[in-house]
């Protein structure tokens, strides 16, 4: 893998790679890795449920896959930094490229039982941003993988596609998911949010990555999620929305990972959300 530069492929002004063919190679055998040790606890129900200073839940699975995933990245690549959501940094602090990963995200379903919930392990460059992703959730025999310049592909049921993103212009015939929150109240833009599910075709409150991946998948046409989102429940899915066509940013128009909102689109109706809650 060589340094940045830039190409014309990328649908955003980000920098792309040489070659990120090894690196998302790694990233999928290493969510093969977690897919088995997370499925296996999910079915057998053999975990005990803590809760974190921010009221949200946490597993001893969520921290033994963390530590796996950054076992095996670090032994591969031993000059990456790597950031998780239960370990905090790992590695280099001065190297550009850093790894970000949620263990478990949707830990809140994954201890009730509920089927959403998935791995995400991105790649991030200092100047670039996220330019890798994989997303797996094991539980819904789902994954979705994006590279810059590799395009964004998905795994239903045993079968590979190609991702692309849906064609629909306007918010009157859109699919939309909205992940309502106190946060969105506290930004007073909740009446906002609600106007805006008025207005769509149908409307949705899916949660978590699946929203965003059903944008890449051209099944939801935009996806709004809450606030208080961290950089690793978005670096993993930014590539995948980005090249699967669409446009992943925060609720200023910011493309970024490292904000408290995400907003992913088809991108041809990324101004109109984005207006509707410009207050």
């Amino acid at each position: 893998m060589t340094g940045p530069q830039r190409g014309p492929d990328a649908g955003h002004d980000v920098e792309l790679y040489d070659d990120l063919t090894d690196e998302l190679a790694l990233a999928l055998a290493v969510a093969d890795a977690a897919d088995a040790y997370t499925l296996a606890h999910f079915a057998d129900r053999d975990f005990e449920v803590g809760w974190k200073a921010n009221e949200t839940e946490v597993t001893e699975v969520d921290r033994n896959t963390e530590a796996l995933i950054v076992d095996r990245l670090s032994s591969a690549r031993p000059t990456h930094r790597m950031f998780g959501e239960e370990h905090g940094g790992r590695g280099p602090e001065d190297s550009p490229w850093e790894w970000v990963i949620d263990p478990i995200d949707g830990t809140s379903g994954f201890v009730r039982g509920i089927p959403i919930w998935a791995t995400l392990i991105g790649l991030t460059h200092v100047t670039a941003g996220p330019v890798l992703g994989v997303v797996s959730a094991p539980a819904l025999q789902r994954r979705w993988w994006a590279a810059a310049g590799l395009g964004a592909h998905g795994r239903s049921l045993g079968a590979d596609r190609p991702l692309r993103v849906s064609s629909v212009e306007t918010i009157e015939e859109a699919q939309l998911s909205v992940t309502h929150s106190s946060g969105w109240d506290a930004l007073g833009l909740t009446g906002a949010l609600v106007e805006l599910q008025r207005r769509a075709r149908r409307s949705r409150g899916i949660g978590d990555f699946w929203q965003h991946m059903l944008v890449a998948e051209g099944a939801m046409d935009a996806a709004i999620d809450a606030v208080g989102v961290a950089p690793y429940d978005l670096a993993a899915l930014m590539p995948i929305v980005e090249q699967a066509g669409g446009t992943f940013t925060d609720r200023h128009g910011t493309r970024t990972h490292r904000n408290d909102t995400a907003i992913s689109s088809n991108g041809l109706l990324h101004a109109t959300v984005l207006a509707a809650i410009d207050h």
